[in-house]
């Protein structure tokens, strides 16, 4: 009777996703680049956060029009890296999951299953809003999608914090 901490390899199909989700983010970064100016000095990131209809419509201007295709094309690419990462992350936790059959533990899993698909929803809707913001930008929208974006970034956060804890909560798995 050994008491193993090793998890199985991880399924192919999270490998996957994982390095897709990988490969879109770089991507997205790499063209968030080309959105870099002095009002948006974290390109997209400022756009997001971006509380004011004012602070909206100068960094839209800083972009001119080149930039606002690129920007709207990240937003649309971004789409696609949301299913991709939400997807990701459902399967890791139920990779975590796999030899954690305590009641809290399940209960812990569960809750940030919850959590990152609320991520995911924050995210779509913060893309939503922001694609409405182009033109003319108000703010009830800025802030809006502001808040949606802080909701993201917090639950991407706490929801990893959580896998950690969960990963720790019992250091040896119960027997089946």
């Amino acid at each position: 009777m050994s008491l193993s901490t090793t998890l199985p390899p991880a399924p192919p199909a999270l490998k996957w996703s994982a390095l897709l989700s990988i490969v879109l983010f770089l991507a997205l970064m790499a063209a968030n680049q080309v959105l870099i100016t002095a009002q948006a000095p974290q390109g997209l990131i400022s756009f997001q956060l971006a509380a004011t209809a004012l602070q909206s419509l100068s960094i839209i201007s800083s972009w001119g029009n080149s930039g606002q295709t690129w920007a709207v094309s990240v937003l649309w690419l971004d789409f696609i890296l949301i299913a991709t990462y939400v997807v990701a992350l459902l399967m890791l936790v139920n990779y975590l999951m796999s030899d954690r059959p305590g009641v809290r533990e399940q209960k812990l899993g569960r809750a940030i299953k919850a959590l990152f698909l609320a991520t995911g929803v924050s995210d779509l809707s913060e893309n939503v809003l922001l694609l409405n913001n182009f033109s003319p930008p108000t703010d009830n929208i800025s802030l809006a999608a502001s808040v949606f974006a802080l909701i993201k970034f917090t639950g991407l956060v706490v929801g990893t914090a959580g896998l950690v804890i969960l990963r720790a909560a019992r250091r040896r798995p119960l027997q089946h």
